[in-house]
């Protein structure tokens, strides 16, 4: 009965492990392309060690604010994961500037693979996650300037400008690729488009405001 026990228990741990980014096995491994016949894996193949130089772990660009009139919600996310910065490659983080226009949204979202921390460099923001099923329970708090707020990893979350002026904060990740999934996106915008009977039903919504939402995306 112990040995089944221990081999429940091992068998667990391996999953929690491989359900997060794998710790490197060498100092670094930034990114490179490659085109023959190359086969996507979770991260990228290596650049030779005698090769990389201190660029390759450098960055520029975060000061610089993001377009938040290039869409209706009034937000701009500049995500800075291991399509643009080689050197992040096997280290497991990732990072983002997000901007917000007065009462701009960067709508109810998750990162399947990582966990977020957000700090609030300007402005005032409302913030929140919702816990799984079968609770839901909202947690919700009004940030200013310095606060640190964090969404665990694949619960559903969003940021909020509630005040008058722009907003500016940033966040890290606890994944080179965290992923992103818009819940409003998915959902209404899915290609092909989900059966409308399916959100009808799922929402409880008219077949009008279905059709409407689906042409929004």
């Amino acid at each position: 009965m112990m040995k089944v026990v221990i081999v429940a228990i091992l068998a667990l741990a391996a999953t929690l492990v491989s359900a997060y980014d794998p710790s490197p096995l060498q100092d670094f491994c930034v990114g490179i392309n490659y085109t023959d016949s190359a086969v996507f894996v979770n991260g990228e193949f290596c650049k030779d060690p005698a090769t990389v130089i201190a660029n390759d772990f450098f960055f520029s660009g975060l000061n610089i604010p993001g377009n938040t009139s290039a869409n209706k919600l009034g937000s701009s996310v500049n995500l800075v994961d291991i399509s643009k910065f080689p050197g992040l490659n096997t280290l497991g983080i990732s990072l983002a500037r997000i901007d917000f226009a007065p009462y701009g949204l960067n709508p109810p979202h998750t990162h399947p693979r990582g966990t977020e921390v957000l700090v609030v460099m300007e402005g005032t923001l409302l913030v929140g996650f919702v816990t799984s099923n079968p609770t839901n329970k909202l947690f919700t708090k009004v940030l200013n300037k310095g606060d640190v707020f964090v969404f665990p990893i694949g619960l559903i979350h969003f940021q909020f400008n509630i005040g008058e002026t722009n907003a500016v904060s940033f966040s890290g990740l606890s994944s080179q690729n965290p992923g992103l999934i818009t819940i409003a996106s998915a959902v209404f915008g899915s290609d092909p488009p989900i059966n409308p009977d399916v959100l009808i039903k799922a929402f409880q919504l008219d077949k009008s405001v279905v059709d409407y939402l689906q042409k929004q995306f």
